[in-house]
C-alpha cells in the first residue's frame, strides 16, 4: 500500500501564512476589545451620554414696553403648554381622542405620535388658553402621564395702535420690526439652558432635570410716544382713509424743542397680536421708509437759508410773470396768475415761479448747502430699524434744470420723518435735532445733547419764517383749513406728483402733505400728515386733503396737553364763518 505524497513546500508556506494572518487579526481585535472594555470605557460612556443629552435654550421673559406716561403697550404673558409621556399611557387612542376634541387637534395624528410607546416626552399643544387648561385638568388623565410647562407669549394690549413703532415677536421670541427688533438686545434678556434627552432619531424623549442655567429677564423700555396723542393720530388716519381712499398715509407728532416723537402712525396697518391676518402692504412703516418729493413743504428751507446768507431780504419783491415764466428751455406755471409778490407771499401763495427766481439768485451751490444743512439725503438716526435716507444727489449731478426744480421741492426725495425733523429746526429757533422714540432712564430731556449740527439758520431767521410767512399760510393762504380757534397756527402745504419707478412721474397721482404747529409764539407741537395717491377728488392738494386731518390731530393734542388757547383769539375766530378756505 503506497503512502500519500507529502505536500509540496509552497503549499505549506501559503497555509502557514494564512493561519498567521488570521491569528494576527484576531489578536488585534482581542487587544482592541480589551482596550475598549477596560482602558477607554469611561471616555466612550461619556461620549454616548453626550450624544443622548443636549442642552436646550430656555427663553427669557422679554421686558415690557410702555409709553411716556407708563401705559403698557407691549407685555409678556406666561402661558401653559401641555405635554404627555407616551410610555406611561396605556390607552393612547382614548387619551388622544379626548385631547383632540377639547384642543381642536387632529386625533389621528396625535394618536400616531402617542402610539410610539418608547417616547417619554411629547408636546401636545403649546400656549394654551385658560379655558383649554381648565378642560385638560377636567379630563383627569393618569398621574405621571402628562403635565404643563410654562412658556411666554407676547401680548399687545392696544392692538393696532402704534403697531409699526412696536413691531412684534414671532413664535420663537425673536423681535421683528420696530422697537422689538431695534432694541431686542435689551428687551430680549439672556437665555438660560436645560438638559433634554433624545433618542437615536434626535427626538426628545425626556427632560432630565430642571433648568441648568436660569434665564435673565429682559429690560423694560419706555417710549417717547404718548398713547393718547397716538390714538388721535390713528383715528384721523382711519377717517382720512375712509374719505379719500388713498393707497397709504402716515402721521407724525413731535415736540420741536426736544424732537421727542409723541405719535407715529401709518395706514395700512396690522395687529401684532394676529400677524397672520396682515396684508402684504401693511408691514411697512411709511413714516420712516416712504420716499417722496416734498413739494412746497421744502420751500421754507430754501427761503430761510437765503435770508441767513443775506442773498435774500425780507423786503424783496418777485415778478411772478402772471403765471408763466420761461427758465431756459422750461416754461414754468403757477396755479394762479400772480403778478409781483413779496417774499412772504411767495411762500403764502406757494408760487413756483417765485421760488424758481429765488433758486436763480441762490444758485445750485447754495441750494445744495441748504438741503444738506437741514438733513436731507441722510438718516435722522431714530432708534427704529428700516429708516431710509431719502435721495439728495451730489452737487456735480445737478443741472440748470435743478436750479428751478429744487426750490419747488422736486429732484430730491425725503421721508416723512426727515421732513418734520427739518421743520422742527425752524420751529425751535434753528437747531437740527436727532429725533428719538426711546426715553432713556434718567435722561437729560434738553435738546442740546442731541444736536446734529450747531445751527441751521439764525434764531431770528427761523422765528421770522414761523411767525410771518408760515403763520400767514394758515391765516390767508393755502392752509386755511388748518385754522384752530384760540391758537395761532403756522404751517405749509405740499402737493407733488408721484415718482415712477421707471423714471419721471406717474400722471394723475399725487402726494398730498401738510405740516403745522402751534402756538406760533412758542411752538410746543408739530404735526405732519402725508397722503399717498388719493383715489377720489382729482388733483388732491395738500391744503385740501392733508391739512384738515393735521389740524384735528394738532387741536386735540393741544387740548389734551393743556396748552391753553388765547381768549382774544377765540373771540376773533367767530369771523371765520364769513371767510371760507380757498
Amino acid at each position: 500500500m503506497t503512502s500519500a505524497p507529502e505536500p509540496t513546500t509552497p503549499i505549506l508556506n501559503r497555509a502557514r501564512f494564512v493561519v498567521t494572518v488570521i491569528g494576527i487579526v484576531w489578536s488585534v481585535l482581542a487587544l482592541r476589545l480589551v482596550q475598549l472594555q477596560w482602558w477607554q470605557q469611561d471616555r466612550f460612556a461619556d461620549r454616548a451620554e453626550q450624544q443622548r443629552e443636549f442642552a436646550e435654550e430656555v427663553m427669557a421673559r422679554p421686558g415690557d414696553i410702555v409709553d411716556r406716561q407708563g401705559r403698557l403697550v407691549a407685555t409678556t404673558l406666561t402661558m401653559r403648554s401641555l405635554y404627555v409621556v407616551p410610555s406611561r399611557i396605556s390607552k393612547p387612542w382614548t387619551v388622544a381622542n379626548s385631547l383632540a376634541e377639547i384642543l381642536d387637534l387632529q386625533a389621528d395624528s396625535l394618536f400616531e405620535k402617542m402610539a410610539e410607546r418608547h417616547r417619554h416626552f411629547l408636546w401636545v399643544k403649546r400656549r394654551l388658553t385658560t379655558a383649554e387648561v381648565d378642560k385638560v385638568k377636567e379630563l383627569k388623565l393618569p398621574t405621571g402621564s402628562w403635565g404643563f410647562r410654562d412658556e411666554y407669549r407676547r401680548e399687545y394690549p392696544q392692538g393696532v395702535v402704534a403697531a409699526h413703532v412696536l413691531g412684534l415677536r414671532d413664535i420663537d421670541g425673536v423681535g421683528r420690526g420696530g422697537i422689538e427688533e431695534g432694541l431686542d438686545h435689551l428687551l430680549g434678556g439672556a437665555k438660560g439652558k436645560r438638559k433634554l434627552a433624545r433618542d437615536s432619531r434626535g427626538r426628545v424623549i425626556e427632560i432630565l432635570d430642571d433648568i441648568e442655567e436660569p434665564p435673565l429677564p429682559g429690560q423694560n423700555v419706555q417710549l417717547t410716544l404718548d398713547l393718547v396723542v397716538q390714538l388721535f393720530a390713528e383715528r384721523e388716519l382711519d377717517a382720512l382713509m375712509t374719505e379719500w381712499k388713498p393707497e397709504s398715509c402716515s402721521a407724525i407728532v413731535l415736540n420741536p424743542k426736544t424732537c421727542d416723537i409723541l405719535a407715529m402712525a401709518t395706514r395700512p396697518t396690522f395687529d401684532p397680536n394676529h400677524p397672520e391676518k396682515a396684508s402684504a402692504d401693511a408691514w411697512k412703516n411709511r413714516a420712516i421708509a416712504d420716499i417722496y418729493e416734498p413739494g412746497s413743504t421744502f420751500k421754507p428751507f430754501v427761503v430761510s437759508y437765503g435770508l441767513d446768507q443775506q442773498v435774500l431780504h425780507k423786503s424783496d419783491m418777485f415778478d411772478c410773470e402772471h403765471g408763466q415764466y420761461r427758465m431756459g428751455r422750461r416754461l414754468l406755471h403757477d396755479h394762479h396768475r400772480y403778478g409781483t409778490l413779496s417774499l412772504t407771499d411767495v411762500l403764502v401763495k406757494s408760487s413756483n415761479i417765485g421760488m424758481a427766481k429765488i433758486g436763480e439768485r441762490l444758485t445750485n451751490d447754495r441750494l445744495c448747502a441748504a438741503a444738506n444743512l437741514f438733513g436731507f439725503g441722510r438718516k435722522t438716526g431714530i432708534e427704529l430699524p428700516g429708516e431710509l435716507p431719502g435721495i439728495l444727489r451730489p452737487l456735480q449731478q445737478w443741472t440748470g434744470y435743478s436750479t428751478g426744480s429744487i426750490p419747488m421741492g422736486h429732484e430730491l426725495a425725503t421721508t416723512p420723518l426727515q421732513l418734520i425733523v427739518a421743520h422742527a429746526a425752524l420751529a425751535n429757533g434753528g437747531m437740527l435735532l436727532r429725533p428719538r422714540i426711546i426715553l432713556p432712564p434718567n435722561s437729560d430731556s434738553t435738546a442740546a445733547v442731541r444736536q446734529i449740527s450747531e445751527t441751521t439758520v439764525s434764531p431770528e431767521v427761523a422765528r421770522w419764517l414761523v411767525e410771518v410767512p408760515m403763520q400767514e399760510v394758515v391765516t390767508r393762504g393755502t392752509g386755511k383749513r388748518a385754522r384752530i380757534p384760540g391758537y395761532n397756527v403756522f404751517g405749509k402745504t405740499g402737493t407733488a406728483q408721484c415718482i415712477s419707478p421707471a423714471g419721471g412721474y406717474v400722471h394723475g397721482k399725487y402726494i398730498s402733505s401738510f405740516v403745522c404747529g402751534a402756538p406760533v409764539e412758542d411752538p410746543q407741537l408739530l404735526v405732519l400728515v402725508v397722503v399717498n395717491q388719493s383715489s377720489v377728488g382729482g388733483e388732491t392738494f395738500g391744503g385740501k386733503v392733508a391739512a384738515p386731518a393735521a389740524a384735528k390731530i394738532l387741536k386735540q393734542s393741544l387740548v389734551y396737553l393743556r396748552i391753553s388757547p388765547d381768549e382774544h383769539l377765540l373771540k376773533a375766530a367767530a369771523k371765520w364763518k364769513d371767510d371760507p378756505p380757498e
